[in-house]
């Protein structure tokens, strides 16, 4: 087993790991060893931001729109005075 030392943890996130640990009837050491195994064991997130936000808002349904006409040329983009 290896050791970590960790400094300049706030305040008030040693109280908040004190507590947790005393609610669950754990040393803070033991909590702090159950919080990284707990939240490093998850799986990565392997999708992108657009696909999160698809799952997240799936179930609230859609829109479907026509697709842009691409009959026409490409026109470039006019920027300042076009008179």
């Amino acid at each position: 087993m290896s050791t970590l030392t960790i400094r300049n943890i706030d305040t008030e996130i040693k109280d908040k790991l004190r507590l947790a640990a005393a609610a669950h009837g754990r040393s803070m050491e033991e909590e702090v060893r159950t919080i990284l195994r707990t939240v490093l064991s998850q799986p990565a997130v392997a999708t992108g931001l657009g696909s999160r936000l698809n799952a997240r808002f799936a179930a609230i349904g859609g829109v479907d729109l026509p697709p842009p006409d691409r009959s026409s040329p490409t026109r470039s983009a006019q920027f300042g005075d076009t008179q």
